[in-house]
């Protein structure tokens, strides 16, 4: 094995495939980075067995080979040296990888290629391409509504909905939901429905940094999916089981309806969250609509025994009668983190029903929040 890259390219590869290294495996070569020429190319290969991450740099090949080295140490050692170029190379019959740039040597010693785990091919009936932009922000609009825990599996993914021209994904931890319809270039030929891991979904939009379009591909046994973004390519395990039928949760109408600015909204539920953090992070919302001449208005609040209380009054526009309802605080930041429009809307029915945030000037995306019993 003997080739030359540029360090850069070289440390930028390393990045972005370290990502699916395992941290704590019983295998312990999951731990190690593959390096193997292809095409007058180096590519590097990183799994941890439930997902692997493949991407191919730019180089100057003079001899074929492939090694296995671990990868926080190449990682380390890459990544100090100066921007030059770097000489790769390895002696027949040899697992020591000798790299030099500039003044800078080290020599690694590794484990055969051979003993890497494969990479599944994934070629499947299910094949689309999505807009980067468009699902960067469908990603991170939905991602953070999954569960964490493994108490139900299915509730740790992002269940996709592949339907006509849309591609449609939704997120549940049992304390709220988001669904966000994406529309695809082309039509799918039949109706198919996957979960996909939210820490594949998060890595992919994590990579998706420019503005190449994105190919998805599942496999025909639904077992396994892959994300190619121009040099890059990432196949995960799926979730297997079935996602809760959520479209009977969203309320399908609402009692009053509160309009406001969604930065104003976002930092007054930030300031009541520091004084709800010792009151089980209870915010209080209070909407009361506007009379002839006076504009509606909100007021935010929170307040603890221990330590006092915050409160906030938002001007909004509220379409129905007074109402009241309480939110985990965290779960609303989360959701108004997220969302790029200037204005959002909160519907609400009765204090104990949930609340549906939806951003103003866009249908494609609703969230559900759960709301917390609390006495008035």
């Amino acid at each position: 094995m003997k080739l030359s890259c540029l360090q850069e390219n070289l440390n930028r590869g390393l990045n972005i495939v370290q990502r699916a290294v395992a941290t704590r495996t019983t295998l312990p070569i999951t731990t190690n980075v593959l390096l193997a020429t292809e095409q007058s190319r180096l590519k590097l290969v990183a799994t941890n067995l439930e997902m692997a991450i493949t991407c191919w740099i730019g180089a100057m090949v003079d001899e074929e080979g492939a090694i296995t080295v671990p990868a926080r140490l190449i990682g380390e050692f890459v990544a100090s040296l100066p921007q030059d170029k770097v000489e790769i190379s390895m002696a027949p019959n040899s697992r020591t990888l000798h790299l030099k740039c500039a003044r800078y040597e080290a020599r690694i010693s590794g484990v055969d290629a051979a003993d890497f785990p494969p990479v599944p091919s994934v070629e499947g009936n299910i094949s689309v391409k999505l807009e980067a932009d468009a699902f960067r922000q469908a990603v991170r609009q939905v991602v953070f509504a999954a569960a964490v825990e493994d108490a139900r599996p299915v509730l740790t993914g992002v269940d996709a909905m592949f339907e006509d021209k849309l591609l449609t994904l939704a997120a549940a931890d049992g304390f709220r939901l988001a669904v966000f319809k994406l529309p695809l270039e082309s039509e799918i030929s039949e109706r198919a429905e996957v979960i996909i891991p939210a820490k594949t979904l998060a890595e992919v939009e994590r990579l998706a940094v420019d503005d190449e379009p994105i190919e998805m591909m599942v496999n025909p046994g639904k077992s396994q999916i892959l994300f190619r973004i121009k040099n890059v390519e990432l196949v995960s395990q799926l979730v297997q089981g079935t996602f809760p039928k959520y479209g009977q949760l969203i309320p399908q109408s609402y009692k009053t309806r509160i309009t406001l600015d969604t930065q104003q909204f976002l930092r007054a539920t930030r300031t009541a969250t520091i004084f709800a953090r010792d009151g089980s992070g209870i915010v209080r919302l209070i909407a009361s609509p506007g009379t002839e001449g006076t504009a509606g208005k909100i007021t935010v609040s929170a307040r603890s025994e221990e330590i006092g209380e915050d409160t906030c009054e938002l001007d909004a526009v509220v379409d129905g009668p007074e109402a009241k309802i309480a939110f985990n605080g965290k779960y609303l930041i989360d959701v108004l983190s997220v969302l790029k429009e200037q204005q959002v809307s909160l519907e609400v029915t009765t204090p104990s029903s949930p609340g549906v945030i939806r951003p103003v000037g866009s249908d494609n995306y609703v969230h559900v929040v759960m709301p917390m019993f609390v006495q008035w």
